[in-house]
């Protein structure tokens, strides 16, 4: 299934294939203070319509995973990363997602604190 999304003024938009079955909240300090509901696919499920050069970019920790925002109204629909196989994954924000009804999606949490 395709899934259109975007940031809050739409200036970062995108889309991405896949199964939404579940997401996970993170209680890391970027993921508790962001409120993301993520959903992970491999990265070529996303399709980013927005130019490279449009889309924000923060890293921090170990500065392995991308955390992609806006520059204009700040929200970050996504990250990039790799897991732990070297599997090149997106962290979609369910949140940015057009269409979700948020309270049907089954949350995983994951201490990522304690990492």
């Amino acid at each position: 299934m395709k899934h259109k999304g975007s940031c809050h003024c739409g200036k970062v938009a995108f889309e991405v294939e896949g199964e939404l079955n579940g997401a996970m909240a993170c209680n890391c300090s970027m993921c508790s203070r962001k409120g993301s509901l993520l959903w992970f696919v491999p990265r070529d499920q996303l399709h980013v319509l927005t130019p490279e050069e449009n889309i924000g970019t923060y890293t921090f920790n170990k500065h392995v995973i991308k955390h992609r925002f806006c520059q204009t109204c700040g929200i970050h629909p996504y990250g990039e990363g790799i897991d732990p196989k070297g599997n090149r994954m997106a962290a979609i924000n369910i949140r940015c997602l057009e269409g979700i009804d948020l309270e049907s999606i089954p949350v995983q949490h994951f201490d990522g604190r304690s990492l």
